[in-house]
């Protein structure tokens, strides 16, 4: 009996039906990656002047034209090879960022807070907004900025230990405003006194160049987006004395005089005192 001839057709079908299914199995491990890579990171940190998270977005055309103007500003640092360290990145497969978006990791590089915003000038769309960083006066002003908000870590922060540190403080561009120094009796002791950073969120840009500077493996002080790191009130909570703009304008006025004529005290006239805290 004659041996039966393989069908080619059949043949061709079934290769051509593996095939199908498998550029749709690689393509949707594809797509699901890229859905995964652009969807939103609630703590990615944006540049100055950048809308919320979901305007943002919404504006951002990825073109990475604010990335370029942060890589060719006139102030940027170089690491001990010469190599630029550029504050900004663009998010590329792997990052965990929506890609293409500009992003930065204080601990690695902060923003330097140039006093003329390159990168936020150079975006076309306003996705980062100079609007968002015009002062009183209605000039541009970096410390407007609000990138995030430095938060401390009070079990790894040397200082509360009771030993002396003010890296952050002496860090910080906004010294003695955004990041100041407190007195606190030194529990460990009991007769000691310490200075301590604290972080005034009003002022505070995210920068993070605190975070960059903290001496620790791990940074005691680090910036979170201001939605992650702050708590919200509430309306049925009123604060009576800060009900009207008028208000927190004097206020923040009002504390801007004070901390001008404030000098912190060097640690020596805090140790072996009594009623270190007027207590």
């Amino acid at each position: 009996m004659a041996d039966k001839k393989p069908d080619s057709k059949r043949r061709k079908l079934l290769v051509g039906f593996l095939q199908g299914f498998g550029f749709s199995l690689i393509g949707g491990v594809v797509w699901s990656a890229i859905v995964y890579e652009n969807k939103n990171d609630p703590l990615v940190l944006r540049p100055p002047g950048a809308h919320k998270e979901e305007d943002f977005l919404k504006k951002c055309i990825k073109c990475g034209l604010c990335v370029v103007a942060c890589a060719n500003r006139e102030n940027v640092p170089k690491d001990k090879r010469g190599n630029k360290l550029v504050t900004l990145r663009l998010a590329t497969p792997g990052d965990g960022k929506p890609l293409g978006t500009p992003y930065f990791i204080p601990r690695e590089v902060p923003c330097y807070m140039c006093e003329d915003v390159p990168c936020t000038y150079a975006c076309p769309t306003k996705a980062l907004d100079t609007e968002l960083l015009k002062n009183e006066k209605g000039e541009v002003d970096v410390n407007k900025a609000r990138m995030g908000v430095a938060v401390i870590d009070y079990n790894s922060c040397i200082a509360y230990w009771g030993l002396q540190c003010d890296a952050c403080i002496r860090a910080c561009p906004l010294m003695h405003k955004a990041i100041y120094a407190d007195l606190r009796r030194n529990r460990r002791t009991g007769k000691h006194a310490m200075l301590v950073p604290v972080v005034d969120p009003d002022y505070c840009t995210g920068c993070g160049l605190c975070e960059h500077a903290c001496p620790t493996d791990k940074a005691a002080i680090y910036v979170l987006p201001r939605d992650i790191a702050l708590g919200k009130i509430g309306k049925h909570y009123i604060r009576g004395w800060m009900e009207t703009e008028e208000n927190i304008e004097e206020k923040i006025k009002e504390r801007e005089r004070e901390l001008k004529g404030w000098q912190p005290k060097s640690p020596e006239e805090y140790l072996n005192t009594e009623d270190l805290l007027n207590e």
